[in-house]
């Protein structure tokens, strides 16, 4: 009896936990980011916008059953999911372990010294180059969580502070090759055209031919 009662509360803790906004979340979170951003000099915005992004906002399985809102991978003693997350005693113990997690490694702990406590955008993007996720959009995704429900305003910026200016992407004009092909003996535009992927049409337009007719050696643009 007693263990089916202990299913049924753990059964309604993960359903409540679904059934959470992202808004509550926040709301519930916000002081351990806070406290740890504090301690640590870390963007507040930046623990509640990765523990969103790696947890749905505490709707994940991962989040719901083993405590971990970071997307920590180890080994768990849950026995409800078979999982490759590690486990957590409580939530506030994942958020803990994200800062140590961070301060642990070299590629991670440079951004301590490099960037302030207010600059999410550029921590996102170290965490991301540090090797964090896999995916490539990960930064602009947590940046964009951050945005979205104004997760900035934990960071208690001064009044008088300056975001860093985004540096504008550079235009590289995409360079045309060059390619060259000499005319051998017995060669004709039909049998050029099929080695090189194109047309006889396009190779007689690129060097202005006016007949078909080729000499060896005679050097053509394609």
């Amino acid at each position: 009896m007693k263990k089916i009662l202990l299913l049924l509360v753990l059964a309604l803790n993960a359903f409540l936990a679904s059934a959470q906004t992202t808004e509550e979340y926040i709301e519930a979170y916000a002081d351990i980011a806070q406290d740890l951003a504090e301690e640590h000099h870390i963007p507040a915005s930046i623990i509640l916008g990765v523990a969103i992004h790696e947890s749905a906002a505490g709707k994940s399985k991962v989040a719901r059953y083993l405590n971990n809102h970071f997307g920590f991978k180890g080994k768990n003693s849950n026995t409800e999911i078979r999982s490759a997350y590690r486990d957590f005693p409580t939530v506030d113990s994942s958020y803990v372990h994200f800062i140590t997690f961070l301060k642990s490694r070299t590629y991670f702990n440079v951004l301590f010294d490099k960037y302030d406590q207010y600059d999410f955008r550029n921590w996102a993007r170290g965490i991301q180059r540090g090797g964090y996720a896999r995916s490539r959009t990960w930064a602009s995704q947590v940046i964009a969580l951050i945005k979205k429900y104004e997760l900035y305003q934990y960071d208690n910026r001064p009044e008088d502070y300056v975001e860093p200016l985004e540096p504008k992407p550079v235009y590289q004009p995409k360079k045309r090759s060059k390619r060259t092909y000499t005319v051998k003996k017995g060669d004709n535009l039909s049998i050029i055209a099929k080695r090189n992927k194109t047309t006889v049409k396009a190779i007689m337009n690129k060097n202005n031919l006016k007949s078909i007719a080729l000499k060896p050696g005679q050097k053509l643009k394609l």
